[in-house]
């Protein structure tokens, strides 16, 4: 990852699943926003973490499953 040289200021949202800290049912840790909006209506792009496998991600919908999980093995 790129380091910067500015701070920045990571908020929670507006409900007790985009709280920073918040889990989900599964695993997945929401880490705030920085004011990106999401790609749905009125919403905000969440870094979201990954307590299982340590995936970082942006999303809008909190209570969805890791990515890396996701992935179909060939």
């Amino acid at each position: 990852m790129n380091e910067t040289d500015f701070q920045i200021d990571w908020q929670d949202g507006s409900g007790e699943s985009v709280e920073i800290g918040y889990f989900n049912p599964h695993g997945q840790q929401c880490c705030g926003h920085c004011g990106v909006e999401g790609t749905d209506h009125n919403q905000y792009a969440y870094k979201t973490e990954c307590t299982i496998c340590g995936y970082v991600y942006g999303t809008n919908v909190y209570s969805r499953e890791c990515r890396s999980h996701l992935v179909t093995p060939k």
